[in-house]
């Protein structure tokens, strides 16, 4: 054994896999270039990240040493990786070529994807043939937006989704997955309309809107085919033949009947209400699709479609600050009396309708029934008397009232049958009935308002005011409330029944913590306003009645002809109805369709039915409906998972699916949210096949971003990624981003971290690629695992490896059960590095390569123990990584040899379940190893301490406890000797040299070195004197200066305990020196007796 050692000339690659330098590009000729040798030990500490932050690798990092970053840069730069051989499309790669000596991603990731979904590996079977209590996982995608491209927060998606799904294909579940887009009203018609701007100069308006609809469809082709081919390259085993688009035919199909059908179960109606408008838009918008800021006081912001406020340098104008103005009473007690109100918004004082003091106001009460003279238009206001929204303390304990443009006012006026002036136009100017302001853009009207107030001697001051501002997250207006006419869904049935799936258990939020969410929205929920004023989305399907007689007499905004208005699936019945409706023949009616179009979250809502086939009951609804899990991020829990719920019960009378899983929240390593308008968004693709700097920075100059946001963005990616991002694969990305996971808590991705993972697979690749030496000659059967274990041939070695692996596979399904994706990938990452590459495989080297006949069983434990802790550290692998570890499982010896149990793809093969499999845990040797690596590690230690040269092998002397610890000594006797370098081991004898070296374990165990020979302890002794003088100056320094006279006073906190903690520090120092001085002396002193 110990001649194995001296005499191997494959040692350096069998350590090559445990960490030697990963090139940011893997070099074409890696034996030339590569890395100086390392130590055994350096190496071994190397891959574990010893002595600096494992988890933030780093590149280009802006370190002191120009010279030598831009010498690496230049030598990366000509560099090139060979180009993958291309697999012809469909077919099944090539497997017969050797592996390649470096990991390059693009290589090993190339082809599998078309092969896996031309050989239908991701279509369940078909739906007729599915037995109603099958097991199965159904999930769709969470649509994403066709805007752009899939950004790092989707790829997590991606990632979470595809580990379960090809987690419950390999368990054996009926397992479909279904891909698709969402049209994204809002977002997708704003992207437009700037790139219209942008390239044409033109708005859509001047465009038209057929001809913009067609570029929307243009740009939807274009972006919705980068999206799947992201996806595709994530590794995303959906099922493409399923693929749906939320306006294609089926999900239109689906959207009509739901309108319909809410209409007609009187949840459905058009009313006039408050509620969010973004002028910039010309539009009402959901609540999601509002930001908000928080104003401290005084602020100046930048408005869209305005002109820009000439009082400031940068033509922003004036917000955050409380406006005092006064009203003049009408036959008040003198004839100048006034009434002082405040307000935010001073351009709304034109839609006034009355003046609110509290009715126990002692200020006001003989000012109750009169009234106030407007300034502007002389209009009578009343001064009314409301306690529920005015309050004494304060301001001026009097409010203003417009209840056309507040939300609050807007209830007020409800209750005081108020009058509704509204004072906006859609696009944000001032109505034709604002006299002398009609026509101005709001803000500059309010910068108007303040100049007349003050010239008729009205105006009373300003202050600053901390203020909430709600700006529209597309167009960055401030937005406004307007009452407008809308369609609204009545949700209060279908919210109850949402919120007792859950209390009753019938729906299940992981983690639990975001069911008080879930309640807090659908208990307090308001009626849903479906309707937008766009021109991209699903058309609402009802049409506007009257007779050729009435011509165009009759007003379709007028609320007395709401009952004109046609809900319809079609125009031919639409027109059928209004004809009963007006009680008149079909040929006398004219129907014109309503203009608007629907909420995007009115057809995402139908998602997991409408992909189906509902309304029609087809194969697909019956075999694969109710889905299993909806998994998305907790931002949209309300916004898009509640309204799923709800429509799902209320129109197919069934949950959607039984569980939510909601991932964290993806942000920037600063913690802030992942966006096209803040440019930190990095595309999948750019981590997955690497890209310059240049190309990252050219994407900010081709977007819509502020040019003040791209010069932002560019300093943050030139500082992150001076060189660009090195090509990691899809298998490191996913890796990495799972590794985030963390249930509940937002994450802040540090791309660096994620490419780091990388280097994982580099070890992946390395370690299998050398641990296939060992099994060459080996030939697996079905049935090995039980013959292995059975056969007697094992040694403790063997069987913790299995013991191991077995605990292992049990950990991970029950983590992947309970949805702990990072515990998961972290007890896979160990499994592989810590117990896998760094111990099993060194263990049995000496054992795999003697092959007497004598060793011969010995031989065969090992060779079968490795392939299956490959073949199923593999499988266990795969749903997190599915193209390495289909890349290697498909080189492993035996492929093709083990009968109808062995699939054509792993991706088809059994997930590892030891759960049912006896005796494969086995607790003596896990305990054995346990105290065979204590002893390793004392053993490495004192090779460390003495600076023992890794040729040298020395002599240990064990003293063990009796019983199982001094059993597990003896029979891994071997296994210390392999991994502690040792020439001869002994176990509890009497005769122990003098000259040794000791570490104490604990109270049962210790270990000797023998020193003799070993070391000159002259030179030791005169390398550590040297040391100690080297210090002593920094020691006594310190020491004086804590001890002068006014260090206390005269220093802080924080300064004082750093300096202690350098002391300390130094203490130690001069403490170990001396000690180890005094124990080669003492070791000098025993060679010579």
């Amino acid at each position: 054994m110990t001649d194995t050692w001296l005499k191997d000339e494959r040692f350096e690659a069998m350590v090559a896999y445990i960490g030697k330098d990963d090139p940011i590009v893997p070099k074409e000729t890696p034996k030339k270039d590569a890395p100086k040798k390392m130590s055994k030990n350096a190496l071994k500490k190397a891959a574990k990240n010893k002595g600096k932050k494992k988890e933030k690798p780093k590149w280009g990092d802006g370190s002191k040493n120009k010279e030598k970053q831009k010498a690496a840069a230049k030598a990366k730069s000509a560099v090139v990786v060979p180009p993958p051989p291309k697999t012809p499309k469909g077919q099944k790669k090539d497997m017969s070529a050797p592996m390649n000596e470096a990991y390059y991603p693009s290589h090993v990731e190339e082809g599998w994807q078309s092969w896996w979904e031309e050989s239908g590996f991701y279509k369940p079977p078909e739906p007729s043939t599915v037995a109603p209590d099958a097991s199965k996982f159904t999930m769709v995608i969470p649509p994403p937006n066709v805007t752009g491209s899939l950004h790092l927060g989707h790829a997590l998606t991606a990632a979470v989704e595809d580990t379960l799904t090809r987690w419950h294909r390999m368990r054996g579940d009926v397992t479909l997955y279904v891909p698709g887009t969402d049209h994204a009203g809002i977002a997708t018609q704003s992207v437009v309309e700037k790139m219209l701007m942008k390239e044409s100069g033109v708005t859509r308006h001047e465009l038209g809107r057929d001809a913009f609809i067609k570029k929307v469809w243009e740009w939807k082709e274009e972006y919705g085919g980068k999206i799947t081919r992201q996806l595709r390259s994530l590794g995303s085993s959906v099922d493409w033949s399923r693929e749906r688009f939320t306006m294609d035919e089926l999900c239109s199909k689906a959207v009509v009947e739901a309108f319909n059908r809410f209409h007609e179960d009187g949840l459905l109606y058009r009313q006039r209400r408050m509620g969010n408008w973004s002028c910039a838009l010309k539009s009402a918008i959901s609540d999601i699709e509002v930001d908000y800021i928080e104003l401290e006081g005084r602020t100046f912001l930048n408005v869209p479609n305005h002109k820009g406020n000439p009082k400031d340098p940068k033509g922003r104008y004036e917000f955050g600050t409380l406006t005092e103005f006064a009203y003049p009473i009408i036959d008040g007690k003198t004839e100048d009396e006034k009434i002082i109100v405040a307000t935010t918004r001073l351009e709304t004082m034109l839609g006034d309708t009355a003046v609110a003091v509290h009715p126990e106001d002692p200020r006001y009460k003989h000012l109750h029934g009169k009234f106030v003279l407007h300034p502007f238009t002389d209009r009578k206001i009343p001064i009314i008397c409301d306690s529920e929204l005015v309050d004494m303390e304060f301001g001026t304990g009097a409010v203003k009232i417009t209840p056309a443009h507040d939300p609050n006012d807007y209830q007020c006026g409800m209750r005081h049958k108020l009058e509704f002036i509204t004072v906006l136009t859609e696009d944000g100017a001032m109505a034709d009935n604002c006299g002398q302001f009609a026509g101005m853009m709001r803000y500059d009207a309010r910068i108007a308002v303040e100049e007349a107030l003050e010239k008729d001697g009205l105006y009373v001051g300003k202050k600053p005011n901390k203020m909430r501002l709600g700006l529209c997250s597309r167009s960055k207006d401030v937005l406004e409330p307007m009452i407008t006419p809308q369609w609204y869904v009545n949700c209060s049935g279908m919210a109850k029944r949402s919120v007792d799936a859950v209390k009753n258990g019938e729906l299940k939020i992981i983690p639990e913590e975001h069911e008080k969410t879930w309640f807090y929205w659908l208990e307090n929920i308001q009626d849903w306003c479906v309707s937008r004023q766009l021109w991209w989305g699903h058309q609402i399907p009802a049409w506007f009645a009257t007779t050729v007689e009435e011509g165009g007499s009759i007003s379709k905004n007028d609320m007395d002809n709401n009952d004109r208005w046609i809900v319809a699936r079609n125009e031919e019945e639409a027109l059928v109805k209004a004809a009963e409706k007006l009680q008149t023949d079909p040929s006398n009616i004219k129907i014109e369709r309503d203009e608007d179009v629907l909420d995007t979250w009115f057809s995402s809502g139908l998602f997991p039915f409408s992909v189906m086939g509902w309304p029609d009951n087809t194969a697909d609804l019956k075999a694969f409906y109710p889905t299993s899990l909806l998994e998305t991020g907790l931002d949209i829990l309300f916004f898009w998972v509640a309204r799923m719920v709800m429509m799902g019960l209320q129109l197919t009378d069934t949950l959607p699916f039984h569980t939510v899983y909601l991932h964290a929240m993806v942000r920037d390593k600063e913690g802030r949210k992942m966006s096209k308008s803040l440019g930190n968004v990095i595309d999948p693709l750019e981590v997955i096949n690497g890209c310059t700097l240049e190309s990252l920075l050219s994407k900010l100059d081709a977007g819509n971003l502020d040019p003040k946001e791209v010069a932002k963005a560019k300093k943050d990616q030139s500082t992150d990624f001076p060189d660009g991002i090195p090509q990691c694969g899809s298998d490191a990305l996913r890796f990495g981003l799972l590794a985030y996971t963390v249930q509940g808590r937002d994450v802040n991705l540090d791309i660096k971290r994620v490419v780091g993972y990388r280097q994982f697979c580099n070890k992946l690749w390395n370690a299998t690629r050398f641990a296939l030496q060992f099994v060459s000659d080996f030939k697996p059967t079905q049935t090995l695992l039980t013959d292995l274990i059975s056969s007697g041939k094992c040694a403790t070695r063997d069987r913790f490896m299995i013991s191991k692996l077995a605990q292992t596979c049990n950990v991970v399904n029950d983590m992947l059960t309970n949805y702990k994706f990072g515990d998961a990938q972290s007890t896979m990452y160990a499994f592989w590095i810590d117990d896998l590459c760094s111990l099993y495989l060194e263990l049995i080297k000496p054992v795999v390569y003697d092959t007497s006949e004598a060793n011969y069983d010995a031989r065969w434990a090992a060779q079968a123990t490795l392939w299956l802790a490959l073949e199923s550290g593999l499988r266990l692998l795969h749903p997190m990584m599915p193209y390495v570890t289909e890349e290697l499982w498909q080189r492993l010896p035996g492929r093709g040899t083990l009968g109808d149990a062995e699939k054509p793809s792993i991706m088809l093969m059994p997930y590892p379940d030891f759960s049912s499999i006896p005796d494969c845990i086995d607790e003596k040797a896990d305990a054995s190893m346990a105290v065979t690596k204590q002893i390793i590690d004392a053993c490495r230690s004192l090779r460390s301490s003495y600076n023992i040269a890794n040729k040298t092998l020395t002599k240990f002397y064990i003293k063990i406890a009796n019983g199982a610890p001094e059993e597990a000594a003896i029979a891994q006797t071997s296994d210390i000797q392999t991994l502690g370098k040792a020439e001869t081991v002994f176990v509890n004898v009497s005769d122990v040299p003098k000259s040794v070296g000791i570490v104490v374990i604990d109270d049962q165990t210790t270990v000797c070195m023998d020193l003799a020979g070993m070391i000159d302890f002259k030179a030791e002794i005169t390398k550590l004197q040297k040391s100690l003088k080297k210090m002593l100056p920094a020691l006594e320094s310190l020491e004086k200066k804590i001890n002068a006279d006014g260090y206390e006073a005269g220093t802080t906190a924080e300064f004082r305990a750093k300096n202690a903690e350098k002391l300390e520090g130094l203490q130690k120092k001069k403490v170990d020196i001396e000690t180890a001085i005094e124990n080669f002396n003492n070791l000098a002193a025993m060679e010579k007796n």
